[in-house]
This record gives C-alpha cells, structure tokens and sequence, in this order.
C-alpha cells in the first residue's frame, strides 16, 4: 500500500469542521491528497482545521441547500474539477422521544443526515473522475439496531444505509465505489451538542462501555482509519459494504 494514496488527488469532506470530519480532513493531507475541501456551516471551526494543513480549503456552505451544494462544486472545479473521494461525515443527533416529538427538530434530523448527502452527491456526480474513486458515508449503528427515543435519528441513518448499497449497485459501471461506517458511541461534540454537561457525558460513557465487549466507546481514531482505507484506491474490489465500529455492542445483544 502506497504511503501517499491519495497524492494529486481532490477529497471532499463534509461536516469538516469538528470531531470525525476533522480528523478524516487531516488525515487525507497527511495521506497526500492534493486538495482537502472540508464543508460546513461554522465558519470558525472551518479555519480552524484549513490552518493546520496547506492541503485543507474551507468552504462554509449549507449543502442541505441547492446553493450550498453548488458553492461546493465551484470549489472543486476552482482546483481541477475532478472530485475522486467524498466523505459524507455532516450529521446530527438529537433525542426525539415520540410523545414529545417536535417537527422542527425532525425536519433538522432529516435535512442533514438525509437531504444534505443527496444533494450534494447529485452535484459533485459529474465531476467525479471515473474509475478507482469512491463515495464513504458516516452512518451510525443506530441505522440498524436502534434506540428507544432516536425514531427519528435512526431512520435517517437507516436511509445512509439504503443509500450505500443502492448506489453501490447504481454507480459501479462508473467505477465509483460506495461504502459506509457505521460507528457506535464516540467521544465527539455530539453530545454537549445535545444539551449534555461534561459529568453527563462521562457518566453516560461510563455506563455504556459496561455492555460494550471491548470495555470503551470509541474515540475519532477509531473511525477514521477505515474512513481512509474504504477510500483508498487498494479497496478496489469493496463496495456496498457498512463496517459497524462499536466496540462489539452489536454482538452483545444491547
């Protein structure tokens, strides 16, 4: 396998801004990638990352939105118009019991984790650059064994399922390979995003790595490796396949 996989190649990675998304930007610069275009909606976190590898351009876009899917294509072909990887990692949790279920936060599930990755990879499609490139979305576990009060959020990432084998099958005669991971608990901003204090948090990982078989949920580096290796061109012959990373919790029975 070549230390510099990606070399001469443009990787699109959205949700780039913090945790997962982050670190996979990252680690294509380091892997070679020639241009590393992270998306998102905080323009802040954004510049962040594009400080720490001359690889990374911020694009701060809402690709939930024609436009914001647009603004994304502009930049690939601003640097070669030829897209050879996109990472859907953009996403968002919420706790949404049935009995108190507001439609404004279903509506946000479903746009992001849903409407965001069918649109942009609609638009970038043309662009992509034929044979030995690859489309990986960051699913959830949640999309096959979910959760009392996730109904809404497990849908949306049963449908990143659905997406990656449906277009797997769809975009093979084009030479695009379609994977996804579908991590369990993992140390992100995800959960103060949700209104959860630094002692919650803990105390809930806590609680969850008694029935997790390997003792831990998972941290960024976990995911990102098999992020990275779904994408490399050494992957050829992968496709339509969702890789849980949870630690066991699957084969627990919880």
């Amino acid at each position: 396998m070549s230390k510099q996989p990606f070399a001469g190649r443009t990787v699109v990675v959205t949700g780039g801004g913090t945790g997962i998304g982050r670190g996979t930007a990252l680690e294509f610069a380091r892997l070679g990638a020639e241009s590393v275009i992270v998306t998102g909606r905080r323009k802040d976190r954004l510049a962040e990352v594009e400080a720490l590898s001359p690889a990374v351009v911020a694009v701060a876009a809402d690709v939930t939105t024609a436009s914001g899917a647009e603004a994304v294509a502009d930049a690939v072909r601003a640097r070669g118009g030829a897209v050879h990887v996109l990472v859907h990692n953009a996403g968002v949790f919420r706790f949404s019991p049935l009995d108190a279920l507001d439609a404004d936060v279903a509506r946000e599930v479903w746009d992001t984790n849903v409407l965001g990755p069918l649109l942009l990879t609609r638009q970038l499609l043309p662009l992509f650059a034929g044979p030995d490139t690859g489309i990986v979305l960051v699913s959830s576990r949640g999309g096959h064994n979910p959760g009392a009060g996730s109904s809404v959020y497990a849908a949306s990432k049963a449908a990143v399922h659905s997406f990656t084998r449906s277009w797997a099958a769809e975009l093979a005669s084009r030479g695009i390979r379609v994977n996804a991971v579908a991590p369990g608990f993992v140390r992100t901003e995800a959960y103060a995003a949700n209104g959860l204090g630094p002692e919650e948090v803990e105390g809930l990982f806590a609680g969850v790595a008694q029935s997790i078989p390997l003792g831990r949920v998972g941290k960024v580096e976990d995911i990102v490796p098999w992020i990275t290796h779904l994408a490399d061109p050494s992957s050829s012959l992968v496709t339509g396949q969702i890789i849980t990373l949870d630690g066991g919790l699957d084969v627990s029975g919880s």
